[in-house]
């Protein structure tokens, strides 16, 4: 199958982007063009899930909201963090929905750890996160854990658009705008915030290098 990477440099508006992911998907679903993934960064601003809730909204007037038709609650994009729209034919590879995300968060993790980080799934908790061992234990007697990307998706006519994004150096006070994704007992981290002095362009490499083995693969066809 033939994906097309496409890397926007500057800040992207929110609104047209989702216009032309939802243009995109129509054509991948027609067969005009391949499937994608969008590299980009936007502006400050916060959206709003099909399950947030109105409460977690805790400034709602720091930055412009936008409600988004993408699975999850409230998140956070800024400047500093890669936002990967992933235009995909899920029907084509494979028709399951929860292989799929699980794909897309083994796909963060493996990028993560091109630069020696852990990322891990928990469960019940939407995501990636990282153990703090550089931080005081919890009262559990456990390190704390924050979270350094986030995953969101929407399918039509199983083709899937949104997708994640990694926290490479955004400004993690603009988090506290609101509850990200509903959890309010742990913290947002970056990979510059861990001590590593990575840039756009290296997230951008170790993406690439790592989406073949953990991306969902094409479903091969019946004899």
């Amino acid at each position: 199958m033939t994906l097309e990477w496409i890397t926007s440099p500057g800040l992207v508006d929110y609104e047209e982007a989702v216009a032309r992911m939802e243009a995109r998907a129509a054509a991948i679903r027609a067969g005009t063009e391949p499937e994608a993934i969008w590299l980009l960064e936007h502006p400050p601003l916060y959206t709003a899930g099909t399950s947030a809730d109105p409460r977690d909204l805790t400034q709602p007037d720091r930055f412009p909201v936008h409600v988004s038709k993408r699975g999850g609650q409230y998140t956070y994009h800024g400047p500093g963090q890669r936002v990967a729209y992933v235009m995909l034919d899920v029907a084509a590879r494979g028709r399951d929905v929860r292989a799929f995300v699980r794909s897309l968060e083994g796909w963060i993790i493996a990028t993560l750890a091109e630069f020696g980080v852990r990322g891990e799934r928990r469960e019940g908790r939407v995501g990636v996160w990282v153990s703090r061992h550089d931080k005081p234990l919890t009262a559990a007697g456990l390190p704390p854990e924050d979270k350094i990307a986030a995953l969101g998706i929407r399918l039509r006519r199983w083709v899937s658009f949104h997708g994640l994004s990694i926290n490479v150096d955004p400004d993690l006070g603009h988090f506290s705008g609101i509850v990200p994704c509903g959890i309010s007992e742990h913290g947002v981290t970056s990979l510059v915030d861990l001590g590593l002095p990575v840039t756009m362009e290296d997230v951008d490499v170790a993406l690439k290098r790592t989406f073949a083995d953990h991306a969902p693969r094409p479903a091969v066809p019946a004899d």
